[in-house]
Formats: structure tokens, sequence, C-alpha cells
């Protein structure tokens, strides 16, 4: 494993950004139609039972590393054969016995929600791609902590073309839970092979009590805060799924889902590559302080304005989308939703700067106040509010962001308002006079399209008025890294 130094971590941050993102761009086109395909052939209960046993295998997945993969992309020092040895027999040992477990209970699960052979079938496909999944873990960690993400990207858009395609035709054809099923497994044999292609390694099995030991004490608190995340989001989506009908569990669903877009297409390719880049610059701290503004502003710049304009035009999608009616109840808990979404793209940054530079304790205390707030808020404001309860009750979680901003300038000299004060004024505005215009403008989609236009244009417009020389001083930086 090579170590690079300050110069070659910004060049390959800047170009893992730009190759993240418009790799995950075509992943999230391909995603998007495929789930507006899939929500018009299937019904909301399917996409209940398909949400209900996804969460209940992400639930078992979070016990297979115990934090082993993130703790090797943290390490300070050169990760060594003997790291990746004994990183892999840990895991596989894990993975197995889950599985294992997994299938074995496949069928009192299937009963205790209700599922029929097709459900149950969906969950042992889940349990054996969980399998294939955990393969590629040594690969991807080579090449994230290479900071090598254009290489990384790779397998993931293979898998999503591959499952998009098969969920999509087979959805058509009538197989309703069984498209999924049959697009999950292709999935996972298609994401394998492309990651050994791109990103070949040797398969070995050995063990270092050394290694595992120094590996572990970070691991076993990040794998803590995994654990902790999993019974806040999956485990709760399990128990959804038996105190609320499927159908509602699926507007649920669908209104998370298209909340959380933003965040997938922005978020995830931020963190993916600032938290190998934030665990290089560790000791450096007046870099890794710019380097968190720029996170924080360039995740706000995209989320922002991305969410309001879902959240004010949706109601026009619903009317304007043949079948689409059947989804209109879901749309107060996507306005929630993207609530939760947009403090998140704050909170986010923040910490995984704080898991980057090593205070993971600090960060596992946070998400034990999110988990049990999360369960004594949710049901509660279900019993008030039905399922949309669920929604309401993370929006009021996520104001929680302004003790994450206090926390994590004790360690690293930030300024929030330096990176959030431009894409929230301009959001703002842009909001507005959306909100306004919607209702006169729009008639059909041909003026549909011509709002989105428009709205963006107002929103660019406004940024560059307000942050001119901090967006050209950006460019500028883009473009003599690309140019090395």
């Amino acid at each position: 494993m090579e170590e690079i130094d300050i110069a070659i971590i910004t060049k390959r941050s800047i170009r893992g950004i730009l190759a993240l993102t418009s790799r995950t761009l075509t992943i999230q086109i391909i995603s998007l139609i495929s789930n507006f395909l899939l929500t018009i052939f299937l019904s909301p209960t399917i996409f209940g039972v398909f949400f209900v046993v996804s969460a209940a295998i992400a639930f078992l997945s979070y016990f297979s590393d115990i934090g082993l993969a993130a703790a090797l992309i943290q390490k300070k020092e050169q990760i060594t054969d003997e790291d990746l040895k004994t990183t892999f027999t840990i895991q596989q040992v894990l993975v197995v016995t889950i599985v294992v477990v997994a299938l074995i209970l496949a069928k009192p699960i299937g009963s205790f929600y209700h599922l029929n052979e097709n459900g149950i079938l969906l969950f042992q496909a889940l349990s054996f791609s969980f399998f294939l999944s955990s393969l590629k873990t040594i690969p991807s960690i080579i090449l994230e902590r290479s900071l090598r993400f254009e290489k990384l990207v790779i397998p993931q858009i293979v898998e999503t073309l591959v499952f998009s395609v098969l969920a999509v035709s087979f959805a058509i054809k009538g197989f309703g839970v069984t498209s999924f099923t049959i697009a999950v497994l292709g999935r996972g044999v298609a994401g394998l092979v492309a990651m050994y292609i791109v990103a070949p390694w040797r398969i070995k099995i050995g063990f270092s009590k050394e290694s595992a030991t120094k590996l572990l004490s970070f691991g076993v608190p990040f794998q803590m805060n995994s654990f902790l995340a999993l019974v806040k989001d999956d485990l709760l989506i399990a128990y959804l799924g038996k105190v609320l009908p499927l159908a509602q569990v699926g507007y649920i669903g669908f209104a998370q889902k298209w909340a959380l877009t933003p965040l997938r297409l922005i978020m995830d390719n931020i963190i993916r590559i600032t938290f190998p880049s934030f665990s290089r610059l560790q000791n450096e701290k007046q870099s890794l302080s710019r380097a968190l503004e720029k996170s924080v502003f360039v995740s706000t710049f995209f989320i922002f304005p991305s969410l309001v304009m879902l959240v004010l035009l949706s109601p026009y999608f619903i009317n304007l989308i043949p079948k689409y009616d059947k989804w209109e109840p879901a749309l107060l808990a996507l306005g929630f939703f993207s609530l939760n979404a947009g403090l998140s793209s704050i909170s986010t940054p923040l910490t995984n700067a704080l898991n980057a530079i090593g205070k993971i304790k600090i960060t596992l205390y946070l998400m034990i106040f999110w988990t049990i707030t999360t369960w004594i808020l949710t049901p509660l404001l279900i019993n008030i509010y039905g399922f949309n309860g669920v929604a309401i009750a993370s929006a009021v979680i996520s104001l929680s962001v302004v003790l994450v901003v206090a926390i994590v300038k004790k360690f690293i000299n930030f300024s929030i308002f330096r990176a959030t004060a431009c894409p929230l004024i301009s959001t703002f505005f842009m909001g507005v006079i959306l909100y306004l215009l919607a209702p006169i403008v729009i008639t059909n989609f041909l003026t549909l399209i011509f709002m989105i236009a428009i709205s963006i244009m107002i929103y660019f417009s406004t940024s560059f008025i307000l942050a001119r020389e901090q967006i050209l001083s950006d460019i500028a930086i883009i473009k003599q890294n690309l140019r090395k």
C-alpha cells in the first residue's frame, strides 16, 4: 500500500469527486428511471415487502466486519499484508455464520411478517448476495485508501445497471416480489466479478493477533456506531412492518427513498472521498479545516436546492404521471424526510470528520442519543399522526445538528456560516419564487420542465452573486489539479 502526501491527496480527492459524481450521476439516473417504472408496475404492498426484507438483511450485515474495513482506511500507518489477511479472515467467519443463521431463520422470519413463499425467497436471495458482497471488501479497501475512486465506482455502475434491468423487466412481466429476488442475485454476481476485474486481489486466509488488536481498537467503537445506526433506522423499519399495514410502510419507503436521493447522489460521494482524505490529513489541522468547510459547502450547495424543488414540485408529478396518484398519501412524509435530509447534509460531513481524526467515541455517544430519541419519538408520534409520525420524528431529531456543530468546533477550527450561508440564502430565494410561480405556470410536463429549468437558473445566479470569489477560486483549484 502506497502512502501519499498532501498534494497527491488534494489531486486524487478532486479527481475522485469528479469521477464519483459523474459516474454516480449515471447510477442515479438508472435508479431513478427504474424506481419510477417499478412504482408504476408494482403495488405499495410489494414495495413494503422489499423494504422490510431489505431492512432485515441490513440488520444482519452490520455484524459482518466489526469495523475492520473502516479501521484499515483510517489507520495512520501503512497497512500490511497481515492487516488484509486478518481482516478478510475475521470477516468471512462472521459473514458465513450470519448467512447460515439467516437461511435457517428464513421461514420463521417470513411467518413473523406474514410473507408468502416469494417473500421468503427474496429474504434468502438477499442473504446469499450479502455473502457475495463481503468478498469485495478487501479490493474495495485498497482502492478507497489509495483514493482510486475512478476504479471503485465501476462495480457500482455494473450492479445498478444489472439490478435495474432485471427488476424492471420481470416487474413488467408480472413477477411481483420475485422481480426483486432475481435482480438481487444478478446484482451480487455481476458486482463481484466487476470488482475483481478492476482491483484483483488474491484471497488469503490468515490471522495476526497484533494486527487484530490494533484494528479492533478503532473498529469496535466504529461498528458499535454503525450498529446503533442500524437499530435507529433499519430495525425501526422492521418494527414498522409489524405495527403498520405494509401499504403504509410502502408510503414511508417511497417518501424516504425520494428524500434521500440527493443525499445518495451527493453526500455518499463526499463521505466516500473525505473519510480517507481527512484520515490522511489528521496532522494537518489547517488543511483539515479548509477541507471540512469545502465538504459541507459542496454538499449543501447541491442538496438544499434539490430538496426544496423535490418538495414543491412533487404534487405536480403526482398529478401529471399516470397511475402515480396512488402515492399522494406519502407527500407529507416526503416533506419531513426532506428536512431531515437537508440537515443531515451538514451533520454527516461533521461526524465523518470526527471519525477520520479518531474521535470515534464522540460519534458513538451522538449515535446513542439519536437512537434513543428515535425509538422514543417514533412510536409516540405514530400514535398521534399515523405513519406520517415516522417522518415527523426524523425531522425533529435532525435539529440536533446544532449540537454536532458545537462539538466539532472543539476539535476543528471551521466556520459553519461560511460553509452554508450561500446555499441557504440562494435556496430560500429560489424556493419563494418557485412556490409563487408554480401554480400559475405548471399545467403539463413541458411547463413543469420549464419551471425546473428556471428554478435552477435562479439558484445558480443568486449563488454566483453571493459567493463569486469563492466559486471562482474553487473552479481554479479544480482546473489546476486536473491538469497535473
